[in-house]
């Protein structure tokens, strides 16, 4: 099976298009985190809506005033806050 292409597309900071989605983990008016094709990536804002969402295509719309894209490393993944204290 081919690689799953990911796209964003965002408009106006408004209206944002995912390509490549395959889990929501959680979201609410403010937060929107989901599983990429890339990795997880972190949605923040104001008034967030979830407006379409495809799994089985891999597509996501989301309207609402949109503050930041975060896309979580592999450096990030492997320890949090207390690890990172700790000098891991």
């Amino acid at each position: 099976m081919p690689p799953v292409s990911h796209h964003v597309i965002l408009e106006e900071r408004e209206h944002l298009m995912i390509s490549g989605v395959e889990d929501v983990a959680r979201f609410d008016e403010e937060t929107i985190v989901l599983t990429t094709a890339l990795g997880e990536l972190e949605i923040q804002g104001e008034r967030l809506h979830i407006e379409k969402l495809s799994l089985d295509g891999g597509d996501l719309k989301v309207d609402g005033v949109i503050h930041a894209l975060l896309y979580e490393t592999e450096e990030q993944h492997g320890g949090g806050f207390l690890r990172r204290l700790q000098g891991g």
